[in-house]
């Protein structure tokens, strides 16, 4: 029968469990992805690969990622022209990709010298180069590197570094202009671009980042505030056009306020995106065409996730269909069950005594921490993971089962003190019969105590489950009658087994009153016991704690 219930209550959760991974992941209904875009942020940096570190993706490499892209965008914006990145524009025109043209500015000024030469030739040589941007968000932090000492320089933090001076960011925008037959700006915030006007007077468009998860929009407010940017960049300055130069949403990251990163999101961020883009005209850059591991280091976890397609190149979620928070959430929940069954049935191998409630308590906890497992190793495993990570990863698994380990302990010690059928009797093997069960004088010793209290208490010790005892009720000095008659009265309706004695004068207080109830104690007594006059005992206490008394009167 206990095999059948706990079947039946098994499947009964598993039923629930399914249940609940379905209606979080139920499809969502959201506008398709248009056969082309407008552009893509494009960084064709491989996993493996870190421009800070000189690893530059091959040629080859470069042009795979622009045929895949073929088709799909009708452009790419690209940040440096150093090393190999130089070739994006000559290789995005055998793919039909027309391309803005970046050039990287930070605080190595010599370096500068040298990538921006570079830039003007590249941009001069490739006719698929429709404008040009110079530096990417180097104003962001608003730091004039011209008022710095040489030693203060060198006390700057990496993302301080990135700034340049101001003067010598327009100087290079200024000779761009110049030179260039295409459009030309720099890239930055819109509070960067509402704060410096001066900044606008060098360029020949705004070209403005817009990234509503760093603000800590919800995802699906965030549609309308990227709107909201350009229309007030536009309200300021009426006679300079504005395009995106980046718009994205993270699908990895921390919690921003409202702005949670994950792969739904962005897709519901960019697929209302883009089904409203057209309607305003906006030229736009989604960041990024593909993610970029090493991005990691310099902007936190989140820096990695910005790609519609991930670093190997696949897709991350749907461009059609509907979409669900965990495409393959039916695998997850297949495996959390079966965990949850093996769990639940470990617990079960010493559930003897417990109602149907506490097994029913089991269950639900073992599909608990089941999905609680599944779910975290899930998330863990889809991040880009150095060997470091997931060394961290299996120590971070291994403490985790020891806490779930814990907790389902701790559960079942729950679950027999509240749904039992009868307490479990420690040492059940060595436990007398009826008929060797010491008899036991029990002792209540009482003062003045208000009589349906104590009436209370002697109920519940005629309700024990024991084959032989005595009660002594010793009533010492209480003056009242009121008092005291009521309790005699009680014992004498609960049958022999119940003395009541009311003593007074009797000296020694409480101690007396044992004193004088050792003396009326039977003689067939071994085991005394004494309990306060406001202790309500449970049916089995005495049976609970006979095993672990001695058997010989106690004097």
């Amino acid at each position: 029968m206990h095999r059948l219930t706990n079947i039946i209550i098994g499947v009964a959760v598993a039923l629930i469990s399914v249940s609940l991974w379905a209606y979080i992941n139920r499809p969502q209904s959201t506008p398709e992805w248009p056969q082309q875009v407008m552009g893509f942020s494009f960084s064709p940096y491989r996993a493996d690969q870190n421009p800070l570190e000189e690893r530059f993706p091959t040629v080859e490499q470069i042009e795979e990622d622009l045929k895949l892209l073929e088709g799909k965008t009708v452009a790419v914006r690209s940040y440096s022209v150093e090393a190999t990145m130089s070739e994006i524009p000559r290789l995005a025109r055998k793919h039909n990709l027309n391309v803005c043209l970046g050039a990287y500015l930070d605080y190595r000024l010599a370096r500068n010298a040298v990538e921006f030469p570079k830039f003007l030739k590249v941009a001069k040589s490739n006719p698929n180069v429709v404008r040009a941007i110079v530096g990417n968000e180097i104003l962001t932090l608003n730091l004039n590197l011209s008022e710095l000492k040489k030693d203060d320089f060198e006390k700057l933090t990496d993302k301080e570094k990135k700034s340049v001076i101001k003067p010598e960011l327009f100087k290079y925008l200024d000779q761009a202009r110049r030179e260039l037959n295409v459009p030309v700006s720099t890239a930055e915030a819109a509070k960067i671009w509402h704060e410096h006007p001066d900044l606008v007077e060098h360029v020949d468009f705004i070209a403005v980042q817009i990234l509503p998860y760093w603000e800590g929009k919800e995802a699906m407010d965030a549609v309308s505030f990227a709107f909201d940017v350009v229309k007030g960049l536009k309200e300021k300055y009426p006679n300079k056009p504005v395009i995106i130069s980046e718009i994205g949403w993270p699908s990895h990251g921390r919690t921003r306020g409202d702005a949670v990163a994950s792969v739904a999101n962005q897709a519901k961020f960019l697929r209302n995106f883009l089904e409203r883009a057209p309607s305003e005209g906006y030229i736009y850059y989604i960041i990024e065409a593909f993610d970029q591991p090493w991005k990691a280091s310099i902007e936190g976890a989140v820096g990695a996730y910005w790609g519609v397609y991930n670093a190997d190149r696949e897709p991350k979620f749907e461009f059609i269909q509907p979409i669900m928070p965990v495409p393959n959430w039916q695998v997850l929940a297949g495996i959390s069950i079966v965990l949850a069954v093996i769990t639940f049935a470990l617990l079960l191998i010493d559930s003897r005594t417990l109602h149907n409630h506490g097994r029913s308590f089991l269950a639900i906890i073992s599909y608990f921490a089941a999905t609680a497992i599944v779910w975290i190793v899930y998330e863990y495993s889809s991040l880009y993971l150095t060997l470091g990570a997931v060394i961290i990863g299996v120590l971070l698994v291994v403490g985790m089962i020891g806490i779930i380990a814990v907790l389902l302990a701790e559960a079942h010690e729950w679950a027999e003190a509240i749904w039992y059928k009868h307490r479990r009797r420690q040492l059940d093997l060595f436990l007398p019969t009826d008929a060797s069960l010491p008899k036991v004088s029990i002792h209540v010793p009482c003062y003045n105590e208000p009589p349906e209290m104590v009436r209370q208490t002697l109920k519940a010790l005629a309700k024990l489950d024991y084959p032989e005892y005595e009660v002594i009720v010793i009533d010492n000095n209480t003056k009242d009658p009121n008092v005291w008659q009521p309790l005699q009265k009680t014992c004498e309706k609960l049958g022999p087994r119940f003395r009541f004695f009311h003593v007074d004068p009797l000296s020694g207080f409480k101690a007396g009153a044992l004193n004088f109830a050792l003396r009326e104690t039977a003689s067939d007594a071994e085991v005394v016991a004494v309990i306060d006059s406001d202790y309500v005992v449970d049916p089995n206490w005495l049976r609970d704690l006979v095993p672990y008394f001695k058997h010989e009167r106690v004097a």
